[in-house]
């Protein structure tokens, strides 16, 4: 569970609706008018639908699952199993390392090792593996994409709806005590569009965005072990080469670690 995410998300609603509850003369349900909310929520979906292709959009809910439950990649335990490749490899060949693959959980790193056992030039190996990390920068950035435009698509619905609503009160003036309370729902839609792409869509945009690059810092860590070890380099050559993705404070709980 990414705490960060939840307490995030509670407490952009939370302090909201806390600012409604106690400003004076105020009451919650002033503030909800389903009409609003689906021009806002509605018309920004439509949007999007006309922007993305349908498979993006099914898959939208699953890349907002990632942004609450996702388990970062222990990198210093990354290297630590890629130097045990190397060692396995500098030690008994790289043939040696089919009998490791069984034991080996990311399946980028599989792929690497496989091919390089199989006797892939390295070229090869490389460019497929660039080529992986390339599909799965792509996937994350068309879902980011999507993200973002909801973002940019619900404030504008806001004020759609908002204008909607002023024209229909302006068409209606033979009760001008009815003014106020019209203003106030057509004034909703713009505050609704403002909270849902400054509290939801943008924030887990950036999330998104946050977590691609640790994955694609993870591949390509991968990248250069298995081509160090395909190229017979000495396992401890290859550690110092990949410590230098960690920043110097995880480098220094790995040395005090062995």
């Amino acid at each position: 569970m990414d705490i960060a995410s939840v307490i995030g998300l509670i407490a952009a609603f939370g302090l909201i609706l806390v600012a409604i509850l106690i400003a004076p003369g105020s009451s919650l349900a002033a503030f909800i008018d389903v009409p609003s909310i689906m021009v806002v929520c509605g018309g920004a979906i439509a949007a999007c639908m006309m922007a993305f292709p349908l498979k993006t959009i099914l898959g939208s809910p699953m890349a907002l699952k990632v942004c609450f439950l996702n388990k970062p990649t222990d990198v210093t335990a990354l290297i630590k199993e890629i130097v045990s490749l190397a060692e396995t490899a500098r030690r008994d060949g790289l043939l040696a390392l089919e009998g490791r693959i069984a034991e080996i959980s990311n399946p980028f790193i599989v792929i690497g090792i496989q091919m390089a056992v199989d006797g892939a030039r390295p070229d090869v190996i490389e460019d497929l593996l660039r080529t992986e990390i390339d599909a799965v920068a792509t996937r994350h950035r068309d879902i980011k994409a999507f993200y973002d435009q909801m973002g940019r698509f619900a404030p504008a619905y806001g004020m759609i709806g908002t204008l909607l609503g002023l024209i229909i009160m302006l068409g209606n003036m033979s009760d001008p005590s009815s003014i106020g309370s019209g203003m106030a729902v057509a004034l909703l839609t713009t505050l609704y569009g403002a909270i849902v792409s400054n509290c939801v869509f943008l924030p887990f945009a950036e999330k998104l965005s946050f977590l691609n690059k640790q994955e694609l810092l993870t591949m390509e860590i991968i990248v250069r072990g298995i081509m160090a070890i395909q190229s017979g380099e000495n396992p401890r050559v290859i550690e110092q080469k990949l410590r230098t993705f960690l920043p110097p404070a995880a480098r220094k709980k790995a040395d005090e670690a062995k």
